[in-house]
């Protein structure tokens, strides 16, 4: 039994595609998740009850307090925001009463730091749901996400009185974008006692109708800064005097983005920003670097990492300049359960908008759900990770990135129908 229809899932994805928020900034969309989930009867777990701060990479402090007083000035109450904390993310657990598995689910939160189109054709701004966050967009489908989890919130508490079993837990992950939001709910031990665990994506260039059950070739990845300090001077009376951290910076991104291809498997590598420099006529004495590596496997992306950072640290010696490093997020592979994977595929073919179920293709990307995955399979559980097919006005991350929001109820029947496989 359900009162849930794809107009419901689209209001709330729509009320998350108005006001995204990035990573570690999620306090809005934080609090409206957690009203919303009281509102239906849950018992809802934020901040260190489902994060353990001591794994927390890639949070900008001035970033998370410039969007906690955004909330505020959005009508986020002070007391909600001194729950939610200092990091933001939620999880609700439902307790069936009844013995049985505990099955748990992931749905991100985050937005992408891309500023959304301001094209007519765009449906968003057709419609007015466009983003009122400027420089941030949900370019990636998590707001349909988020709605789905809702959706799937909403039918346990519909379905509370029929033959459920065992625990249900529902995690709203925040910091997906850079891999960082993973790691520390996977260590806060939320998921130890988990013995199915799922989660999905939409789009991921797979069209409306079509579920893949179980993406392979995911691959690992290290996002890392690295920050070259060096010594200031005059650039034309005395260069000689200075030590170029910009010169060192640049010469280190030709160096990582030369990196050589492993012949075991795929390999990537990015400098995806370089800041440096005080001044025109001043030798530069600092510089800092975001830069990703990927491989196939652990293997291949340790191998990348290694690279990396010998050859930056090659270029700080021979510019004789400082060298820091800090590493701002993480994914890993993984290999699915075939129960689970099989599981899918038999709820997917029951759906009627699902017109193909596919069980497998190349992700040929990362997410840190992986993290999740393979602490739940350390612990004994099964995990798959599945993609709902949606037609998308453009590639992920880009400014006229759109869902087919009718696959926001593939996406929930999928959902309930694993509960019902799992936990009756």
């Amino acid at each position: 039994m359900t009162t849930i229809n794809n107009a419901s899932l689209v209001a709330w994805r729509r009320e998350f595609h108005r006001y995204p928020e990035t990573g570690w900034g999620e306090f809005y969309t934080t609090a409206t998740l957690i009203k919303l989930l009281e509102e239906m009867g849950h018992h809802v777990l934020t901040g260190e009850h489902i994060i353990n701060p001591d794994f927390i990479r890639g949070r900008n402090p001035s970033i998370v307090e410039t969007a906690r007083r955004a909330a505020k000035e959005r009508g986020i109450d002070d007391s909600l925001l001194a729950r939610i904390g200092d990091y933001t993310g939620c999880a609700v657990i439902f307790d069936t009463g009844h013995p049985g598995p505990t099955v748990a689910f992931r749905f991100d939160i985050d937005c992408v730091n891309v500023q959304e189109t301001d094209t007519t054709e765009h449906i968003p701004n057709q419609e007015g749901f466009n983003s009122t966050n400027p420089g941030y967009m949900h370019a990636c489908g998590h707001d349909g996400h988020m709605a789905i989890g809702l959706g799937v919130a909403k039918w346990l508490i519909e379905n509370k009185d029929s033959p459920l079993k065992g625990v249900i837990k529902l995690i709203f992950q925040p910091a997906e974008e850079g891999v960082r939001g993973a790691k520390p709910i996977a260590e806060s031990g939320i998921l130890d006692d988990v013995d199915y665990f799922a989660c999905g994506h939409l789009g991921c260039d797979i069209p409306s109708g079509v579920v893949v059950a179980a993406p392979e070739r995911y691959l690992s990845t290290l996002k890392m800064d690295l920050r070259f300090k060096g010594k200031a001077a005059h650039a034309g009376m005395e260069p000689h005097a200075g030590k170029n951290a910009l010169l060192a910076a640049c010469n280190a991104t030709i160096q990582i983005l030369s990196l050589p291809t492993h012949g075991e498997g795929m390999t990537r590598a990015n400098v995806g920003v370089l800041n440096a420099g005080e001044g025109r006529n001043v030798i530069p004495s600092y510089a800092q670097m975001q830069i990703e590596v990927r491989g196939e496997n652990e293997k291949i992306n340790n191998y990348m990492t290694e690279e990396a950072l010998r050859r930056a640290r090659g270029v700080a010696l021979s510019f004789d300049v400082e060298l820091e490093t800090e590493v701002m997020g993480e994914a890993v592979d993984f290999i699915p359960d075939d129960e689970m994977t099989d599981y899918i595929i038999d709820v997917a073919q029951t759906i009627p908008a699902v017109q193909k179920v596919q069980r497998t293709m190349n992700f040929n990307g990362s997410d840190d759900a992986t993290l999740l995955i393979k602490r739940v399979q350390a612990h004994g559980g099964k995990a798959a990770y599945f993609v709902i097919g949606s037609d998308i006005k453009a590639g992920h991350h880009q400014a006229k990135f759109d869902i087919d929001e009718e696959q926001l109820f593939t996406g929930f029947s999928i959902f309930t129908g694993l509960l019902q496989r799992l936990s009756i």
